[in-house]
């Protein structure tokens, strides 16, 4: 949290406690159709260790507590197949968590799951994976944010749409990236709306064109890029093989990475 923010946490906290409803921050209010110059990062109500993954179903809500991983949880690494801090069921409502350091694989989703004001200090492998093989799964994020991710944010692996809005991410990676390689690759559609991204970072999203991906930028403010070297919408050919995949273009096209100048910001 910001000096000025603690400065006014009074404020800060009363008026959380509304927005944390609507899936908003403080940072995030939007005016004038886009959003805050830098988002209110939350205090945590508190701090618990976890040593190994919580099983989550139901609507389940924190109350800005926050996890951190311990144990064979709290390495730390970049590893690949790291557990998460917390496994949904699918249908799972989760509300108002903090997600501390370190931070292993997050939280993954089995199948159509909400992320409501979720906040990672520090992501791990990556902040949250989207699982499951059906195509009307719907994974949302609404409100939050993330920091620290030098690789993705959102790891998009299984089937369906996959929403978000109201967030914000700062020095990372790419925001969400259809998996390139999985051994499974499904057609994903990614709808990305009123996002807050802080350079440093490579992408917005990456799609793979070859899989019919689909990715719709609206409202996205980039903060200190002058340099525009955040891409939107990164195009690549997917493949189920392990492989890296190469990219494949990045300009709008109204099939693929469809968004317009206008819904990107400069700031």
């Amino acid at each position: 949290m910001t000096s000025r923010a603690r400065n006014h946490a009074g404020t800060t906290r009363a008026l959380m406690g509304g927005l944390a409803a609507l899936g908003l921050s403080v940072g995030m209010i939007m005016t004038n159709g886009s959003t805050a110059s830098a988002a209110t990062w939350p205090t945590p109500s508190g701090s618990k260790a976890v040593t190994s993954t919580i099983s989550v179903s139901g609507t389940k809500d924190y109350g800005m507590l926050r996890l951190y991983g311990s144990g064979k949880l709290g390495t730390g690494s970049q590893n690949e197949h790291q557990p998460p801090i917390l496994e949904l069921a699918p249908g799972t409502v989760l509300k108002n968590l903090v997600i501390g350091a370190p931070a292993a694989d997050g939280i993954h989703c089995l199948g159509s799951c909400t992320l409501q004001n979720v906040w990672w200090e520090d992501v791990g492998e990556d902040a949250a994976t989207f699982l499951g093989s059906s195509p009307s799964n719907v994974y949302t994020v609404t409100g939050g944010g993330a920091k620290e991710a030098s690789d993705k944010v959102f790891q998009f692996n299984g089937a369906g749409t996959l929403n978000v809005s109201g967030f914000a991410v700062q020095n990372f990676g790419k925001l969400v990236r259809s998996c390139g390689n999985c051994k499974t690759q499904y057609k994903r559609t990614i709808n990305i709306s009123n996002i807050e991204a802080t350079y440093k970072g490579l992408a917005v999203v990456g799609i793979n064109t070859n899989y019919g991906d689909s990715a719709t930028l609206r409202n996205i403010t980039i903060v200190g890029d002058s340099g525009r070297k955040i891409v939107p919408c990164q195009k690549y050919i997917g493949n189920n093989t392990g492989k890296e995949p190469p990219k494949n273009g990045s300009d709008p096209d109204g099939t693929y990475c469809k968004y317009s100048p206008s819904d990107i910001t400069y700031k």
